[in-house]
């Protein structure tokens, strides 16, 4: 059947690092990037670095962001806990923009303003409150996250991501991505009407074949 002019686009993939990439493990990360966005349609990284000074986060971008963007990848940058000046680490970087977790409506909009030339601001950690998440929506983001890994490692409950994914997409006219931990969750997310459906680095970084199975459920999406 013909897809009419009505029907939601198909997901395309967002990937999540590890917390904390640092300069040591840049070149491994940078291999394992560029091969997983050869294997499937990424349209952005969402590189969660370890706090460092301001100079050597610029150089860890500059060796993370090319293999991603040279694959057609928007490349955003996160480092929790980081009080420096993160428009700047972006753009001196060449990153594409920059994403925060748990930021309050302030630091969005003053960000939002900042951010100049077509960089992307993201923001996530607005699982648990759908006031936060409309507040988040409010100042200008190009998107929101829902889901991902806590700092700590911990998955958040899959069936809450789901729920919140299926909400803001049937409402909002923001994009979302929907975060899938293990490779089970890819096919119920992407039912959400969720934009974009991110994988955690479990699942794309010890090699492609992670993602050439998420993109195959993707590709079912009619």
């Amino acid at each position: 059947m013909a897809e009419t002019e009505s029907a939601a686009p198909r997901p395309r993939l967002a990937l999540l690092s590890p917390y904390g990439v640092g300069g040591d493990e840049a070149d491994a990360v940078a291999q394992a990037l560029d091969a997983a966005c050869a294997a499937g349609d990424v349209a952005a990284v969402i590189l969660r670095l370890a706090t460092a000074d301001e100079r050597s986060l610029v150089g860890l971008v500059k060796r993370l962001a090319p293999p991603a963007q040279e694959r057609g990848a928007a490349v955003l940058v996160s480092v929790p806990g980081f009080t420096g000046d993160l428009v700047s680490v972006a753009a001196r970087g060449g990153a594409d923009g920059v994403h925060l977790d748990r930021a309050d409506e302030a630091t969005l909009r003053d960000l939002r303003g900042r951010l100049r030339d077509g960089r992307i601001l993201g923001a996530g950690g607005v699982l648990g409150s759908r006031d936060a998440a409309m507040v988040a929506g409010e100042t200008g983001v190009d998107y929101l996250m829902f889901g991902g890994l806590f700092p700590d490692g911990a998955a958040p409950d899959a069936g809450d991501v789901r729920e919140r994914a299926a909400w803001w997409a049937d409402i909002f006219e923001t994009p979302c991505i929907a975060v899938a931990a293990s490779a089970d969750e890819v096919g119920p997310l992407a039912a959400t009407g969720a934009e974009f459906i991110g994988l955690e680095s479990g699942l794309w970084r010890s090699g492609p074949d992670g993602v050439r199975a998420a993109q195959a459920q993707l590709d079912t999406i009619r």
